[in-house]
This record gives C-alpha cells, structure tokens and sequence, in this order.
C-alpha cells in the first residue's frame, strides 16, 4: 500500500470515527443506538449536559455506562446553574439560547428563573426576556433588580442591532416624502423628474425635456408623520412585544415622527409616556390573557387627529376574542379616512406564527395584507407606508 493510500484510508477511519461520535451524542448511548461508541473526557461531560435535558423522560433505559438515561436538572438553583455554567462552555450561544428555552418548557424551570442567582447564570436573549416579562408580576423583590438588568442588556443589544439602519431607512423615507417642486440642483430626484416628464421626450434629440422638477423635501424639525404601533401582549406574541418596544423607542427618538405605543390584551394600555425607556415599557406591559383587538383599535382610532399623516401598526397573531365584524369595520373606516393601515402577524425572527387566517383574509380584501416581518425588514416595511407606497412583502420561503 502506498503512503498516499494510506493516508487516505487513515482520513476515511478519522471522518468515520467522527461521524459516529456525534451520532453517538445525538441518539444518547442506549444499548439499541447502534454507535457502540464510547465517550471520555470533555465529550461524556458534553453528553452528560445533553443527557440531563433531552434524556428519555417517559422511560428509564441504560445508557452505555449504566446510569439512568433520564431528563431532569433536579430542583435546586445550584444543580441548575451549575449546568446552565455547563452548557455555555461546551456549545456556543446560540445553541445554549436553544437549551435553555427548551429547559424551560420541557422541564418545567420558569419558577427557578424567580431566583437572582438563575438569572445571573442565563445566557440572555429575547426568548428569555419574554418569560421573564410573563413572571415579572410573581417576581419576588430581590429578583426584580437582577431581573431588569437581563433585560436591559438584551434591549441595549437590540437597539445596537437596529437603531442606526431604522433610523437611516425612515429619515430618508420622510425626506422623500416631503417633495418640492422648485428643488434646489442637489434635491432633485432624477428617476421622478424624468418619470414626469416623459411626455415631453424629444425624438429628435432622443431627450426629455424636464419641465417639472421633482425633488426631495428637507427633513423638518416639527413632527410630520404619525405613526401608531398597536401590539398584542396575549403570551403568544412575547417576542414580538419586545422587538415592538424597542422599535417604538427607537422612532420616539425621531423628531419628525410622533409615536404612540398600545399594548392590549382584553384591556387596553397606552404605554407613550415611557418610550424613551424601552424596559420601563415592557415592565409596563402584561404577557398572557385574552385578546380584543376591535377594543383596542377603537382606542388607536380616537387619537388620530391627521389621518392621511398617520401609519398604524397592529401587530398580532388575530385571534380576535372581541367582535369581528366591529374590528374590521373599524379598520375599513380608517382606510377610509387616509390612514395607511399595517399587520404583522408576528415581529420576530421565528417565522409565521400560528394565525387566524379567517380573519387575515378578511383583511387582505380590505387591502390590508397581513404577513410576518422579521426585525431586520421593519425599517423597510415602515418606509414603505410612511411614503404611501406598496408595503414590501418578504419573500415567500
């Protein structure tokens, strides 16, 4: 055999051992799993991690070593944040943010999360934050603290992520928006311009001659444009809540844009006051309960003063639980007075959520299609409808 070939063969043995080390950690070492691998070192720790939240919980086989293959983390903060320190050495923050959600539903953590030292523990995301919003009213005062510091951070991160690009797209947005018809030679917006004047192309000199200049209005300083954000705080929508939040805070920012944050479940919240704080916000919010969206609705329509100036924004899954026929009566009258209506079924990253599609379709023949939008594409969705134009749906996956 040649060096070559054997070299080969050795990279053949190399990638075989691999796969079947990981298929070992997958399946989880009982006897019928088929690797016949064994696990040392950092690799049976790993597995030991793995094992206390996705071990067998409804039967109590043998792993490969003899112990018990079954889920638990025990019921103590210091077994569970002693595994919480496991998992984020072992796998990186997205799959420790993954973990840790599945924790939570699987084997029933949210009441350990009441604990500072828990908290303190965590790996941080918008997931997390949603549960802790969902508990914040059973939260015992030496958690509150530590709890908003949690959040804090996530929201700190967010707006980091978001802040600057919504600002840009939106500023322009309403910059557009504002047209003159004597633009100065740097304003002027030459796709429009010549759009216009299309009708005066001179064959002969294969050129249009602009009569009307068409071109982009300087930002002012009074607010312009309002725009109302209408979100769903049933326990489904917690993502979205605070993304919601933070894009609220974020427009509140603008001075050309006036804001207005509601947030409802059978009740209704106006939440405006506290938009120059996003966590404020959504401690002022409360995940869970029913939902009446022609309630809140009802609410948004009496302080709008400027309708053909004015976006509102409802962001829920429209499972209504109040009067359908009110709710989209009340959207159709908004339309009806020059109010660009939007709904998004979820703000998120999760993809669509489940939805009332009844009700969806209901809107869409009212010409209010309702679609998913993940953070990254709100900016555009906004622009969009502060412009009047048609709102960018996201690709179809």
């Amino acid at each position: 055999m040649t060096t070559g070939t054997t070299g080969a063969a050795h990279r053949d043995a190399d990638a075989e051992a691999e796969r079947l080390r990981r298929w070992r950690l997958v399946l989880g070492g009982d006897q019928a799993d088929g690797t016949r691998c064994a696990l040392a070192g950092r690799d049976a720790a790993m597995d030991g991690a793995l094992t206390a939240l996705y071990g067998k919980q409804d039967r109590g086989g043998k792993g490969a070593a003899g112990r018990e293959r079954s889920a638990g983390l025990g019921g103590s903060v210091p077994s569970v944040a002693r595994w919480l320190g496991d998992i984020r050495t072992y796998f990186p923050s997205s799959v420790v943010q993954v973990m840790q959600r599945d924790a939570i539903d699987r084997l029933g953590l949210a009441a350990l999360l009441l604990e500072p030292e828990m908290l303190e523990a965590v790996e941080a995301d918008v997931h997390l934050v949603g549960t802790l919003l969902s508990l914040h009213q059973a939260m015992p005062e030496t958690t509150r603290e530590t709890a908003r510091a949690v959040v804090r951070k996530v929201v700190e991160d967010l707006e980091k992520r978001l802040a600057s690009r919504t600002r840009a797209t939106l500023t322009g947005a309403l910059d557009r928006s504002a047209r003159t018809a004597r633009p100065r030679h740097r304003d002027i917006d030459w796709n429009r311009t010549i759009a216009a004047n299309l009708k005066h192309y001179l064959p002969e000199h294969r050129t249009v001659v602009p009569e009307r200049l068409v071109g982009h209005g300087r930002a002012a300083r009074s607010v312009r444009k309002e725009v109302v954000l209408c979100v769903d705080q049933s326990g489904s929508m917690a993502a979205s809540v605070v993304y919601a939040s933070v894009f609220g805070a974020v427009l509140a920012s603008m001075r050309s844009v006036g804001t207005r944050l509601v947030v409802f479940d059978t009740s209704v919240v106006d939440l405006t006051d506290q938009l120059d704080d996003p966590v404020d916000v959504l401690f002022g919010t409360r995940l869970g309960g029913g939902t009446d969206i022609n309630r809140a609705l009802a609410y948004c329509q009496s302080r709008i003063a400027r309708p053909s100036e004015t976006v509102v924004v409802l962001i829920s899954d429209l499972y209504e639980g109040g009067i359908r026929d009110e709710m989209l009566k009340r959207v159709a009258a908004m339309k009806a007075s020059g109010v660009r209506f939007v709904t998004l079924l979820a703000l998120s990253d999760e993809g669509t959520p489940a939805y009332d599609r009844e009700h969806a379709a209901a809107l869409a023949a009212l010409g209010v299609p309702a679609f998913a939008c993940t953070p990254d594409h709100f900016p555009e969705v906004m622009a969009a409808a502060l412009e009047k134009r048609p709102v960018p749906l996201p690709n179809p996956s």
